[in-house]
């Protein structure tokens, strides 16, 4: 019945459908105690596949979805992350994101070869598993509730953001060795991770750079064709450096850091088209990832897994991030932080497919063994956000943000901005009557947003402590506005 089309793909719809939707209504709960929202969507996965077989999709196809969602999920990371941030943070994230994923592969092999896996697989497990997972980092972080201090936040956005492609690289190199039976050579190993860092950063700056001059010189018949550019850009970041030779992962990254910190035209359309675009990867590759799997095979490793997954969270990520972050004078309880929310997530589980498509030898018990590893890292940091936060002291005082309520989107590029703030008891404006305040010439107050009411502005009008106010401005009066109201809303 359901053989011909378009009954067949209609069917396919359907259960996508459902699928999705199924995802995205458990994510409240998975929010509410602390559990990183994505790892909802690979249960779900997991629990199709147990359902329905595993034949709904095969690992070529898994395997693609992954690397797309991937470098779509980079390609947001990057156009949400402030130049300041980056020049600030910078350093301890590289070397987070490279030395600290090599020390933690290594590692990690080591506790496996004690377990009884051959040396060079332990060495592929411990690369496939060493980098830390954004969308697991930052889903826990929000459905945590909490707003960490800017270097500690600034830090772990970045290097999960960075370390990706390091993974990538150590994963695909020892995977080559594995399946293609030669002998492993550390200095073709280490030429190798060089070319393509070198290659992938380049082309992600040439990239991001002529695309933002693009989107800078044309003018498209509507304004929704921007994202579809930025997209192309994305698409191309990945795939052109991946050609030559590069790191495609560190390329789209990067060329998303050099379009997000310019003028762009439609901004906020943009950024939200990529944002959705983002959660719509997470989704998809956490489903289709869990329906690869087999309970039975799971079970089969489940002390290995649970050790390895254990020696991970409290011993190999720790030491690596505490000889790291050693020579920045981070706080004992920052570093801390940092060390134990380092959750793992789809990429592990994507990379670990590749072994599979190479032919490496039992190479599925190498992908469930890493599932395994995933589930139980996310589960036990990630449930325990909350009071690490609280226990360990790293979030930003002051009061939770408002939602924004004011947005202004253009097409052409205008010599103002609007930026947003939240007034702090200690700020100079608080208490202070709206005449009264020194704004430079043709700035404004647009809109206060107090107890989740809009008031409109007049000279008597008296700012608040806790409100939610939205300024018009020049850019080079920003820092004089700054001074005078605070942090702003990105800060």
């Amino acid at each position: 019945m359901f053989a011909t089309e378009p009954a067949s793909t209609a069917l396919t719809l359907t259960a996508a459908g459902i699928l999705l939707l199924l995802s995205v209504l458990f994510s409240r709960a998975s929010e509410r105690i602390g559990i990183p929202v994505v790892l909802v969507f690979l249960l779900i996965g997991l629990l199709v596949g147990v359902q329905f077989g595993h034949d709904l999709i095969d690992f070529d196809l898994a395997f693609r979805i992954g690397t797309m969602g991937l470098a779509l999920i980079l390609f947001d990371g990057g156009l949400n992350t402030p130049f300041r941030q980056v020049r600030a943070q910078l350093g301890p994230a590289s070397v987070l994101a490279t030395l600290a994923v090599v020390g933690t592969a290594l590692l990690v092999a080591l506790a496996g070869w004690l377990l009884g896996l051959d040396w060079m697989v332990a060495l592929l497990l411990g690369a496939i598993v060493s980098s830390t997972d954004a969308a697991a980092v930052f889903s826990s972080l929000r459905g945590s509730g909490v707003q960490l201090n800017r270097r500690v936040g600034a830090t772990l956005e970045l290097e999960s953001g960075l370390n990706d492609p390091m993974a990538v690289i150590l994963t695909l190199t020892l995977t080559a060795q594995l399946a293609g039976g030669e002998p492993f050579s550390l200095p073709g190993f280490l030429g190798t991770i060089a070319v393509q860092l070198a290659v992938g950063a380049a082309a992600g700056a040439l990239i991001g750079w002529l695309g933002w001059l693009l989107l800078g010189s044309i003018r498209v018949p509507a304004a929704g064709l921007y994202p579809a550019l930025t997209l192309a850009i994305a698409l191309l970041a990945f795939g052109l450096p991946t050609l030559f030779m590069g790191s495609g992962f560190l390329a789209v990254y990067i060329a998303a850091l050099m379009l997000g910190n310019r003028r762009l035209p439609y901004r906020s359309g943009i950024l939200r088209v990529h944002d959705a675009l983002a959660w719509l990867a997470q989704i998809s590759m956490f489903l289709v990832l869990g329906l690869l799997a087999v309970p039975q095979a799971l079970m089969s490793f489940g002390w290995r897994g649970l050790v390895l997954a254990l020696f991970l969270a409290l011993a190999a990520r720790p030491i690596m991030v505490a000889l790291c972050l050693l020579p920045f004078r981070y706080e004992a309880r920052e570093t801390a932080f940092i060390a134990w929310v380092g959750l793992r997530g789809a990429v592990p589980i994507l990379l670990a497919t590749y072994p599979v498509l190479a032919g490496v030898e039992d190479a599925m018990g190498l992908f469930h063994l890493v599932f395994f590893v995933v589930v139980v890292n996310a589960l036990i940091p990630g449930a325990t956000v909350r009071w690490a936060v609280s226990l360990l002291g790293v979030e930003r005082g002051g009061m939770e943000r408002p939602a924004p309520v004011l947005e202004i989107n253009a097409i052409d590029s205008l010599p103002i901005k609007i930026i947003s703030f939240n007034l702090h008891p200690a700020a100079l404006v608080t208490g202070q009557p709206a005449r009264v305040l020194p704004l430079p010439a043709g700035a404004d107050i647009l809109l206060i947003v107090r107890d989740r009411q809009a008031l409109p502005v007049t000279p008597d009008t008296i700012l608040q402590a806790g409100d939610h106010v939205h300024i018009m401005l020049r850019p080079e009066d920003t820092r004089a506005v700054e001074l005078m109201f605070g942090l702003r809303e990105d800060d």
